[in-house]
């Protein structure tokens, strides 16, 4: 086996940095290109059968943040996201309030204190054929 020259030595060395570079680089691309983002998120919930939701109650429902109010005119729902930044209002005995800005609403998601400006939106349901509610929250 011959003596390695500095010169050859330096070329040998170089070129296996260059070569080692390049296959990270391949494959932080492939990487890169096979990412899979996040699910979209949930939006069609199952609540269960209506009957287990009586007369004139208010439901709080951890998934999604929403509010389940059973009233003489039937089912609705309103969102417990703020309409400020999106944070998840919290039950007071007057309505709800905003624990990140302050926001206060009513028992009917209506804005009494700001800084939000609309109301919390009402979600839609529906009341399959077996008799149970699901929430839309699209």
């Amino acid at each position: 086996m011959s003596d390695l020259s500095r010169r050859d030595f330096l070329k040998l060395a170089r070129n296996g940095f260059l070569y080692l570079s390049g296959a990270l680089a391949l494959g932080g691309l492939l990487r890169f290109l096979d990412y899979e983002p996040n699910p979209a998120p949930q939006t069609e919930f199952d609540l269960g059968p209506a009957s287990n939701y009586p007369l004139n109650s208010r439901t709080l429902l951890s998934e999604p943040p929403a509010v389940l109010i059973h009233a003489d005119s039937g089912f609705t729902a309103l969102s417990l996201i703020c309409t400020h930044l999106g944070c998840t209002v919290e039950q007071r005995p007057d309505g709800f309030t905003c624990p990140c800005h302050g926001s206060r609403y009513d028992a009917n998601g209506n804005v009494t204190h700001g800084p939000a400006q609309k109301a919390l939106p009402a979600l839609r349901l529906e009341v399959t054929e077996k008799g149970h509610l699901k929430l839309f929250t699209d």
